[in-house]
């Protein structure tokens, strides 16, 4: 597989650890696929993707961009028609092909906790990750849902989603204290954004193992609380290694569903780029 070209687009990007990994997962699979990072924002992406040349196999999409690549794709899987966003772009014969990777990489990285099956669960933030997040423990069989956010009122499109995938989806406000006992707790705050002691420590008393989706500011004070009532906390590192598996996946296949030659060793590989080992 040569002459293969595929980026990383978003506005910041320079954080990204994406071209770590896939260019550590291309290197040891032996193709020849360049894998590089663009600054692009809402307003310049749709220049940017029309100016793409041939080459350009597929693109790895972060926030603001997962609304736009949606609205982009002449097609788009189940994954992402449920969210209404696409972090991964796959060119083919038709157009683009949108895929939302994030629901698969949040089970996955769940299950490396232990979490494959769930009665209630709390979700905190109700950004555009929420809306992943609450697909992906649907897919795990959990039928309530609570939305702790700081304003309410930015949950209503969640309770409409829990609506169609059949999960009964309840708002609160972040700062109540969090009284009813759930199984497993996504964060999805983006990172830096402070949350009380009082809170924190309200939801961990509360919140079973928490899988905080922030990767580059850790800790944050939600695992610090759930740190010091002895519970499980790991950051998003796992979501963002097995969303970028079945990245690559799409762009070698065109489909997410067929695993990579030697996968187990190409996961082990891209986590070591990852890790900066």
């Amino acid at each position: 597989m040569s002459d293969v070209a595929l980026e990383v687009w978003g506005d910041p990007i320079d954080h990204s650890l994406s071209p770590a990994m896939h260019t550590a997962a291309y290197g040891f699979l032996g193709w020849d696929w360049t894998y590089g990072r663009r600054r692009v924002d809402e307003r310049s992406f749709h220049a940017e993707l029309t100016g793409l040349d041939a080459a350009h196999r597929g693109l790895s999409l972060t926030m603001p961009l997962k609304h736009a690549a949606f609205a982009a794709a002449a097609d788009r899987d189940a994954r992402a028609i449920l969210t209404g966003a696409a972090n991964t772009l796959v060119r083919t014969g038709d157009g683009w092909h949108a895929y939302n990777t994030d629901v698969g990489g949040i089970v996955a990285a769940l299950g490396e906790q232990g979490i494959v099956s769930a009665d209630r669960a709390r979700i905190v933030g109700a950004g555009a990750t929420a809306s992943a997040a609450l697909v992906a423990l649907a897919e795990l069989g959990v039928g309530e849902v609570e939305i702790a956010a700081r304003r309410p009122e930015a949950a209503a499109p969640l309770v409409d989603l829990g609506h169609r995938i059949g999960v009964d989806v309840t708002k609160v406000l972040l700062s109540e204290p969090a009284e009813r006992r759930v199984d497993v707790t996504i964060a999805t705050l983006p990172g830096g954004v402070s949350v009380e002691d009082s809170v924190a420590g309200a939801l961990a008393a509360t919140g079973g193992p928490l899988m905080d989706v922030v990767y580059g500011h850790w800790p944050t004070d939600l695992s610090r609380a759930w740190d010091r009532a002895g519970a499980s906390a790991r950051g998003g590192e796992g979501m963002l290694l097995h969303q970028a598996v079945l990245q690559i996946r799409a762009f070698a296949t065109g489909g997410v569903d067929e695993p990579l030659p030697r996968e187990a060793e190409v996961v082990a590989v891209m986590r070591r780029a990852l890790v900066g080992d």
